[in-house]
């Protein structure tokens, strides 16, 4: 992680932070390119990604709006890569199965798994493909850390 706040740093960010070993990076910057850190990473570490950023505001909005009650444990939050559209939205709410829920919050997906990621429907690949973009998940415990990081 030493490296990727070192290469965040190089490309002008300030106050660069990482969260344990996930990738996480909070950081300030008055307009970052998330084009330009993901061939950056991609340069320096040969992985191609995709960067996906959200400002302090919005985590810090999205961690005080849980939707599924107080037990967070079994709750992830899926952030697409570029905003949803309306259909988008629809089409979203019908695919949870079971005892999975599903909840919109802001332009992110909380996705809450009672019987546990493993075994999650709709998985992270089907999101993926009825959005028809990039998304990436973290469980509710990371985006918690990250906003408190934000302050």
């Amino acid at each position: 992680m030493a490296r990727l706040r070192e290469l965040f740093e190089r490309k002008g960010c300030a106050a660069v932070r990482t969260y344990v070993q996930s990738g996480n990076v909070v950081f300030e910057h008055p307009s970052p390119d998330a084009d330009a850190l993901a061939a950056a990473i991609a340069e320096e570490f040969g992985v191609e990604t995709v960067v996906i950023l959200r400002r302090a505001r919005q985590l810090r909005t999205l961690a005080a709006r849980h939707p599924f009650g107080k037990d967070t444990s079994s709750s992830h939050v899926a952030f697409p890569a570029s905003p949803l559209k309306r259909r988008d939205r629809t089409a979203l709410l019908d695919l949870a199965e079971g005892e999975n829920e599903l909840a919109l919050v802001g332009g992110e997906i909380v996705l809450h798994y009672p019987v546990g990621f493993q075994r999650a429907r709709p998985a992270p690949p089907q999101i993926e493909r009825a959005l028809g973009i990039p998304i990436t998940v973290r469980n509710w415990r990371t985006v918690t850390q990250l906003a408190e990081m934000t302050r």
